[in-house]
């Protein structure tokens, strides 16, 4: 079990932790009926932080931040010098988890993407994992809702008995969405966005290879050009620079972790 402690890649806080630290905290927090947030943040969920100081804060408020994407893990080590064997991946830790829920009987809500999606989504966890309990699921409404109806839906997962929320909005509406239900949950939050379409069997995952070079998202850049080529093609060259001003002294802010004051958001 792997926990060097956190560190700051371009103003967000990156937890360098191996998978087993992670489901450890989780299990421990579901056990406990704890609030615990979590989000897996590759290249695009850092520079959603570093590119704005309101959200950086949103990001710096959640209990684990984990190194997603290759590139934020080679960060870790060009930056603080911290060698991690290797990342944390989002749809890695969503069936680590899973499993690990399942063996301790604990059950798990489903929030975010659609109905359609988390059809298959749960068929397929419990096929993979006969003992997980799932008990409920929730698609997003892809609004913005009131507070009022936000405690709503929160009282709704807490009735249901579930121990861990997984969460699918999309980033960065997902981190939001475990940010502003911290104090509305008493369980822990998994923020692990395309590990539904992954696991619902929808979005083909990268290739090993690719994976491990950090080339995922040319991947899925050829998969969904027009979705995604601003996100990729804009902010990967824009990562790299900060990566290296940050390491060369020229942005100091970027080894700090930014704090100011957030707005609610209600993303449902």
């Amino acid at each position: 079990m792997i926990n060097f402690g956190s560190f700051p890649v371009l103003g967000i806080n990156i937890h360098a932790v191996d998978y087993e630290y992670a489901v450890q905290q989780i299990v421990s927090a579901a056990r406990d009926r704890r609030s615990y947030a979590v989000s897996a943040l590759a290249v695009h969920g850092v520079m959603t932080g570093a590119l704005d100081e309101e959200h950086a804060a949103r990001l710096n408020a959640l209990d684990l931040v984990v190194p997603d994407g290759q590139p934020v893990r080679w960060a870790l080590r060009w930056l603080h010098g911290v060698h991690l064997m290797d990342r944390v991946y989002g749809p890695n830790l969503t069936l680590f988890s899973a499993s690990a829920l399942a063996d301790a009987g604990m059950s798990i809500y489903l929030y975010g993407s659609s109905q359609g999606v988390l059809e298959k989504f749960s068929d397929n966890l419990q096929k993979r994992f006969p003992a997980l309990q799932i008990a409920g699921k929730e698609p997003s409404r892809f609004a913005v809702v009131t507070s009022e109806e936000q405690s709503r839906i929160a009282q709704r997962i807490r009735d249901s008995g579930a121990r861990a929320v997984f969460v699918g909005l999309g980033c960065p509406r997902q981190e939001v969405w475990a940010y502003e239900h911290q104090q509305l949950l008493n369980m822990p939050t998994l923020a692990v966005g395309a590990a539904f379409d992954f696991h619902a069997g929808l979005l083909p995952q990268a290739p090993p290879q690719l994976q491990r070079y950090g080339l995922e998202w040319l991947f899925r850049l050829y998969q969904e050009p027009l979705r995604l080529w601003r996100r990729y093609l804009l902010l990967n060259p824009a990562y790299l620079r900060k990566v290296l001003f940050q390491k060369m002294g020229w942005d100091r802010n970027s080894a700090k972790q930014k704090r100011t004051k957030v707005s609610y958001k209600g993303y449902a």
